[in-house]
């Protein structure tokens, strides 16, 4: 699905979340119409891509319409004034219902927002819906299909967020991401995916799965548009003892900045570069080429290849942990997949567990070396383009590296596969780093020729 990148030219749901903002404050747009474009865009579209679990068009309208009012009312106004965000239905609520991607959750509702929407809702963001994830946010799909072909998985467990975007139904949306939850759908549905710093936005009032790794973020149709979103819900919260009290970092400003030098980057490949197919090897082979000087190849060293199996230990016991009553109550409600996952790390020695806490800081440590030298690292957001079929959201290897360590990645739609579908290009960067990391984003996109992603 395509739009143009004329911002004068395009219906209100095909903007961009930064060209919405614009034209809202400008006065050019008002939050009703931009929701009623978007409403008529998923009756157009969503029946086949079912990117939504809960969606009523009378509660987005009204807020709308609250929105305007009080923009006319010369009240002061946020950031996010007027504009649509689609929520993951994992984050909580308190006027739509969270019901995790499970039946086993069907028809919960919370008594109060996660701490994120309460942020949103106070930068004056409208709740469009909730949208659909995978079973507790982990493997077993949901309902939605690629926008780009609904023969293909659009990725986990941020399924309906990324498609949402994607299919133009919603300018941003919110996911989350405890292996390669918000990257991988990204690039298998061509948008921007941007995973924080762990710990930057808090999970107050969101489903866990696995304390040590589960981290907030953005999907938008440029890395602006993910910059202004998160940057309203950055900020300590006593919900999520994994927040800090410091400075909001300036990410609109920062990523809007044209860099003092350009960026050299550090191509790595990662442990798992075997997985990654053909169009994989050769889009990122021309990449490399195309950047020139600004880039070379860097080998990881073997201490690495602990990443995936120190990750698997955590997000399993975490699992075995949240999802603990369910198991015990009701097993047969849960995939084989969810139960197998459970069951493991439910036989994890707390050895282990403590062990793959302690590496992560020991593989961040290797990593600063590579921060010292090169301002990003470029390497896969997945395996290639979406796979065929709907049973699976496809394999999240080339994200369980970064999230484990706790940095800031970015999927940016730069490559196309064989079969002209987009594959994504993963940026990762410092911790707490993000606004120099949007910044290097910006400048690669414009570099490669593409500055409607800046």
């Amino acid at each position: 699905m395509q739009a143009e990148t004329h911002a004068d030219d395009l219906a209100p749901s095909a903007l961009g979340a930064v060209q919405a903002q614009a034209r809202l404050q400008a006065g050019s747009l008002t939050a009703e119409a931009l929701v009623h474009s978007c409403l008529d865009r998923i009756e157009a579209v969503n029946t086949e891509i079912q990117a939504w679990t809960f969606l009523d068009p009378d509660l987005a309208l009204t807020q709308a319409k609250a929105a305007d009012e009080r923009r006319a009312s010369g009240a002061p106004t946020g950031p996010l004034h007027g504009l649509p965000i689609g929520i993951k239905d994992i984050i909580d609520t308190h006027d739509m219902p969270t019901e995790n991607g499970s039946a086993l959750h069907a028809g919960r509702r919370p008594e109060a927002d996660a701490t994120l929407v309460a942020r949103l809702r106070e930068a004056g963001a409208i709740i469009m819906g909730k949208t659909v994830t995978t079973e507790f946010a982990v493997l077993s799909p949901g309902k939605t299909r690629n926008p780009h072909d609904p023969g293909r998985t659009p990725g986990g467990s941020s399924s309906g967020s990324a498609a949402a975007v994607a299919s133009f139904m919603v300018p941003a949306a919110l996911g989350s991401q405890t292996n390669g939850s918000m990257i991988r759908p990204a690039s298998f549905c061509g948008v921007c995916g941007y995973k924080p710093t762990f710990g930057l936005i808090s999970r107050g009032g969101v489903f866990r799965t696995s304390q040590p790794l589960d981290t907030m973020g953005v999907f938008g149709r440029s890395v602006q548009d993910t910059a202004l979103i998160a940057q309203t819900m950055i900020g300590f919260d006593a919900a999520d003892p994994d927040t800090r009290a410091l400075a909001r970092p300036p990410l609109v400003a920062t990523a809007g900045d044209e860099p003092p030098l350009a960026p050299n980057l550090a191509f790595v490949k990662s442990p798992v570069w075997d997985a990654a197919d053909a169009d994989v090897a050769e889009g990122f082979a021309e990449l490399v080429d195309a950047l020139g000087g600004h880039c070379r190849e860097v080998p990881l060293p073997s201490i690495f290849d602990q990443a995936g199996p120190n990750q698997r230990i955590l997000h399993c016991t975490g699992l075995a942990r949240y999802l603990g009553r369910e198991y015990d109550s009701s097993p047969d409600g849960l995939s084989d997949n969810l139960r197998e996952m459970i069951e493991e790390g439910r036989r994890t020695q707390a050895v282990d567990y403590l062990r793959a806490l302690e590496w992560r800081d020991v593989l961040y440590a290797a990593l600063t070396e590579l921060f010292d030298e090169f301002d990003a690292i470029i390497t896969p957001a997945a395996t290639g383009e979406a796979p065929t079929g709907l049973e699976s959201t496809g394999n999240p290897v080339f994200c369980a590296l970064w999230t484990y360590s706790g940095v800031p990645a970015i999927s940016l739609p730069l490559l196309q596969g064989s079969n002209g579908l987009p594959i994504g290009v993963q940026l990762v960067g410092r911790r707490r780093d993000d606004a120099r990391l949007l910044r290097t984003a910006r400048w690669l996109v414009r570099e490669l020729g593409q500055p409607e992603l800046a």
